[in-house]
C-alpha cells in the first residue's frame, strides 16, 4: 500500500468551493481502480491549506489508473480552479514499527 499525500492551497475566499468541488469530484478519485481510500482534510490554523490522502495499491496504480486517464482531467476541472498554485504530490510507505 501507498500513500499519497497532496497539499494543496486555494485561493482565499474559494474555501467553501473547494469542498464543494472535492465533493463531486470524490467519486471520480475513489472509483479509480487501485484506490483503497480518499481522505480531505483542512486546516485549522491555516484555513486555505487542505491535504488530500490517497491510499493506493501502487505508485503505478495511481499513476496509471488515475493521473494517465479523464479520471484526473475531470478531477482537476473540478477543484483545479481554486488551486492557489501546484499541489505538492508525494507518495509514503509505512514504517514497520
Amino acid at each position: 500500500m501507498v500513500l499519497e499525500v497532496a497539499l494543496i492551497d486555494v485561493l482565499p475566499g474559494h474555501e467553501d468551493a473547494f469542498a464543494a468541488a472535492y465533493a463531486q469530484g470524490h467519486p471520480v478519485l475513489a472509483g479509480a481502480p487501485g484506490c483503497r481510500s480518499v481522505r480531505m482534510t483542512r486546516g485549522i490554523e491555516s484555513p486555505t491549506r487542505f491535504v488530500l490522502l490517497v491510499e493506493w495499491d501502487s505508485v503505478e496504480a495511481h499513476e496509471e489508473n488515475f493521473r494517465a486517464t479523464d479520471r484526473f482531467t475531470q478531477w482537476r476541472e473540478l477543484l483545479g480552479p481554486h488551486f492557489a498554485g501546484p499541489p505538492l504530490v508525494e507518495h509514503f510507505i509505512d514504517v514497520p514499527a
